[in-house]
């Protein structure tokens, strides 16, 4: 390695530096010619305040010790004012100058639009652009009397915040379905009307031949028929439940409809029992129907009157005698639910009232909560429906079981010795 010469001590003896020192001696070195610089640059502008500073002043001190020079520096550092570009005219034609005794008829009047200076992208220059809504109209009417038809153009144009809005896009009416729509023949009505609605399954019912569902009240009601009491009634109750988790069953409605679905008895009856579960979703029944309801052995007895000596239809209707407490001869008895020719048509051997509604009357009863009125007259509307045939049945069972009991050999009496 190459040795450094250092300092000689006064014994005459040299000192070797470290590189420690070495640096220590550069950084000092360095500083004082950095400072040396800072002064003489501070002269300077001292000197000649005037002169353009091409950097404000960076040391705390200048700021404190000289603000006068300070404020002149700032002020010789701001950009000079463009002077407004004079107006270029038309093929080099300049206006007349007015002479003295002419009166300046058009002083006032606003330039021209070609003196009306614009950038590339079309926007007027802020040095140029006039300020009040009134210059523009002046312009315009200058440019309708440069141009012939400039003004009807000019009537039709639309400023941008009279531009209509967007067009909203039309809106399509849905097309009622039609035959051509309803190309296939293997899917059922019902599940057509879920899907398409009630229009496409009417359609396909008269496309497969079968009968169109109509409305509900016409079918099941006679329209301008009797409104009394009939050799035969049908019947149906609503109930609600009691006890924990409302098991047991009370009476909450009974209705009774006429041979031709006329309504001859309706009431809600008062609980007798605190009411645990309304069963609101099937029977239809809420807490202010039964609050002032009838008393139930009022309604036992009215009921009773109402069926004594009649014919009783109804569906499942041991469940409605059995709730109010009633009994009824066997042979005055028809119920829709027990009659075989209704079971051996859907194919059940317990069948709904729903399910015959829809397969033998084709109406939908018993969508949502169900109605005791609604159920009395569709029980009512099956019988009517058969009832030539189911009367025959039972006379000409009634006949046999007669025969059958005579043609039985009665015991021989034992002879008296």
């Amino acid at each position: 390695m190459s040795k450094i010469k250092g300092k000689e001590t006064p014994a005459g003896k040299t000192q070797q530096l470290t590189s420690k020192e070495k640096r220590k001696k550069f950084f000092i070195k360095h500083n004082r010619k950095k400072q040396t610089s800072q002064k003489t640059l501070n002269k300077k502008n001292l000197e000649n305040p005037g002169a353009k500073q091409t950097a404000p002043p960076q040391d705390p001190q200048q700021f404190s010790s000289n603000w006068k020079a300070l404020q002149e520096i700032l002020k010789s550092s701001q950009p000079e004012k463009k002077q407004p570009v004079t107006p270029k005219h038309r093929n080099g034609v300049f206006p007349k100058k007015f002479k003295g005794n002419e009166p300046k008829k058009f002083q006032n009047k606003s330039p021209a639009p070609s003196q009306v200076h614009t950038d590339r992208e079309g926007k007027v220059k802020s040095g140029d652009a006039p300020k009040e809504d009134g210059v523009k109209a002046k312009i315009h009417a200058a440019l309708d009397k440069l141009q012939p038809g400039g003004a009807r153009k000019r009537q039709n144009e639309k400023t941008d915040n009279e531009k209509p809005a967007k067009k909203k896009k039309p809106v399509t009416e849905e097309r009622k379905p039609t035959e051509y729509d309803l190309w296939f023949d293997d899917v059922d009505p019902d599940d057509i009307e879920e899907t398409m609605g009630a229009e496409a399954a009417e359609i396909m019912r008269r496309k497969q031949g079968m009968k169109t569902s109509k409305n509900v009240d016409s079918v099941l009601v006679k329209e301008n028929a009797f409104d009394g009491i009939t050799k035969a009634v049908a019947i149906d109750c609503e109930m609600v439940g009691v006890g924990p988790d409302g098991e047991d069953s009370i009476l909450a409605r009974v209705s009774i409809v006429n041979q031709f679905g006329k309504c001859i008895y309706d009431k809600y009856v008062k609980p007798t029992e605190k009411v645990t579960d309304y069963r609101t979703a099937v029977s239809g029944i809420r807490p202010e129907h039964i609050k002032n309801g009838e008393d139930v052995h009022v309604v036992q007895k009215e009921v009773a009157e109402i069926l004594q000596g009649r014919i009783v239809v109804g569906h499942a209707i041991h469940n409605d005698l059995k709730i109010l407490l009633l009994d009824h001869p066997k042979k005055h008895i028809r119920d829709t639910q027990k009659y075989k020719p209704f079971r051996k048509t859907v194919g059940s051997g317990r069948p709904s009232l729903k399910l015959l509604c829809r397969e033998i009357l084709h109406v939908k009863v018993q969508q949502g909560e169900h109605s005791s009125v609604q159920d009395a007259q569709a029980t009512m509307r099956l019988y009517t429906l058969v009832k030539k045939q189911w009367e025959a049945e039972l006379k000409a069972s009634k006949k046999n079981s007669d025969s059958n009991k005579k043609n039985e050999r009665r015991p021989r009496k034992k002879q008296n010795q």
